[in-house]
């Protein structure tokens, strides 16, 4: 979902795995066996009383709390536990991802006579979120939902470092001029389809978005202070806003959202409309107002910026930089020799890109990650990454499909699950190898992630000491009911819990299908949910 414009804010900062789609609405309300009558109180709240809850709590093996035990629950992205604990296992938390630069031809006084061949590896960063100490920035206020929140913190580095970072190892290799064509190879999977707007392939430039940031303020008239990044000729940005008076209405709009020029020259989104002077941004007490565009053609974006950063560090290039990707003059994968190889960038560890993709929910980070497992299994595409995952899931962790329905890797549309599979997931990750790095990529009650502003538990004292005691991933999906109602129809968290008394709790808690009005209510939710997780600390 993209939204635009500060009223237009529907979510918080923790909602990260949208999809608007019509479905029919369950009235039942659910029993709580085994749950305390603090909990039940909770539950029993009038704004939940044509939801549905569940929660399935296990200290060890043994089950303490089982509400709604059989039903299929729609779960939102905590979805996410299965693809990156199934990929983290499979290659390890240090696996890298390193993405190689090859010539097709010979190199004679400094000119390459032939192309140059950047083969995309499904290196999500890039080098574009790469901390001074090696670890990955990761902002809780995430540009990846920028759009549907309102606002986002850009993190630090620079989004272009990986592939300057190449250009100059092209360089230092003796090629001062290329002679023939710089080409993307991006044929390690098969395209997937992302949340009907773009096909995502294994090359990456900032996550596929431009960053849009606004600061507001100014002479009323003038036009609006704008800043962009990556810069970029593969998309220019025309700063079109104005500075409207002081309680104007906030009519900035960015056009188009999903540019499908790129690849071809003189491809612009235009900013235009008025930002009230006197306007603050929302959710994340910055003074910037950040948006976003998506980079719809990744290869093309990417062959763009790569040929604009070999020519800073020195390099001529006689093909243009702006035209699609020349994919057509690709050689055979098989026809690579290390001897050609004149360039590498070296990828994050995996187990830090786990912390990206689960700390803020990253979807096409998950949805990538689904399908490299894939890669590694022969099954190099969407549809066939999912038959994969369904035999490793019932073979290596003991997951039948008839426990959970899984649509893409990161928890779009309908997805669903049974408690019993989740917490299942959970338990096996908890004993896996890679547990450790699985854990900490989690987000942290009252902490960090999509978890850092769930801080309502505090005011009660008995539950204040859960804050940093409780590492779950979080689900959301809004939808409508059948009636046409909007409703959450899931909210979801589903981890771990070290509780006051020091054992080791497994849990997924759920509620379906809460009618909600607007921002304000689903943060009850998410709130009432932290309450929870903060009861079971205290209790058990």
């Amino acid at each position: 979902m993209r939204v635009r414009g500060a009223k237009n804010i529907v979510f918080a900062a923790v909602l990260t795995a949208f999809t608007l789609t019509l479905s029919g609405a369950m009235s039942a309300h659910a029993s709580s066996p085994g749950a305390s009558w603090d909990i039940q109180k909770v539950f029993g709240k009038p704004q939940y009383r044509s939801a549905v809850w569940g929660l399935r709590v296990l200290d060890g093996k043994k089950v303490i709390v089982d509400i709604n035990p059989s039903r299929q629950f729609y779960i939102g992205s905590v979805r996410k536990v299965f693809s990156v604990g199934q990929l983290l296992n499979t290659i390890g938390p240090q696996h890298r991802y390193n993405t190689p630069v090859y010539r097709t031809g010979a190199i004679r006084d400094g000119v390459l006579r032939g192309n140059l061949i950047l083969v995309a590896s499904g290196d999500l960063t890039m080098g574009g979120r790469t901390n001074p100490d090696g670890t990955i920035a990761v902002s809780n206020w995430d540009h990846n939902e920028a759009d549907s929140l309102g606002n986002a913190i850009l993190t630090a580095p620079n989004p272009l470092a990986g592939y300057a970072r190449l250009a100059r190892a092209v360089k230092a290799a003796g090629i001062n001029r290329v002679s023939g064509n710089v080409i993307i190879d991006d044929r390690l999977f098969q395209p997937f389809y992302f949340r009907n707007q773009f096909y995502v392939r294994p090359i990456f430039v900032n996550d596929d978005v431009v960053d849009v940031s606004v600061t507001p303020g100014g002479a009323v008239g003038a036009r609006a202070k704008v800043t962009t990044r990556p810069i970029s000729a593969a998309l220019r940005v025309d700063n079109g806003l104005r500075v409207g008076p002081a309680g104007s209405k906030n009519s900035m709009k960015i056009a188009p959202e999903l540019p499908t020029c790129i690849g071809t020259p003189g491809c612009m989104a235009t900013i235009s409309g008025s930002l009230p002077a006197d306007f603050k941004p929302p959710l994340t007490g910055r003074s910037q107002l950040v948006q976003t565009i998506r980079i719809t053609q990744p290869s093309n974006y990417a062959r763009t910026v790569f040929i604009e950063q070999l020519r800073a560090a020195g390099v001529a290039v006689t093909a243009p930089p702006v035209q699609r990707n020349p994919a057509a003059l690709l050689p055979s994968a098989a026809t690579y020799r290390a001897q050609n190889k004149v360039a590498e960038l070296t990828g994050l560890p995996y187990g830090e890109d786990a912390k990206f993709i689960l700390k803020i929910s990253y979807n096409i980070g998950a949805d990538t990650s689904l399908v490299l497992l894939g890669v590694r299994n022969n099954a190099p595409s969407m549809p066939a990454a999912l038959g994969f995952e369904r035999k490793n899931l019932q073979a290596r962790w003991g997951i039948p499909s008839s426990q959970y329905h899984f649509v893409d890797g990161s928890g779009g549309e309908e997805t669903t699950a049974t408690n019993s599979a989740v917490t299942k997931m959970l338990d096996e990750l908890r004993a896996s190898p890679a547990s450790q790095a699985f854990i900490t990529s989690l987000p942290i009650l009252g902490v960090d992630g999509s978890l850092a502003f769930v801080k309502n538990f505090e005011s009660d004292r008995s539950l204040a000491g859960a804050a940093g005691n409780v590492r779950a991933k979080t689900g959301t999906y809004v939808g409508a009911s059948k009636t046409g109602v909007v409703e959450l129809k899931a909210q979801a968290i589903g981890g771990y819990i070290t509780t006051k008394r020091g054992h080791r709790l497994t849990f997924q808690l759920v509620v379906n299908h809460v009618p909600i009005n607007g921002i304000a209510d689903l943060i009850k939710v998410f709130q009432d949910e932290g309450t929870v997780a903060a009861m079971l600390w205290r209790d058990y």
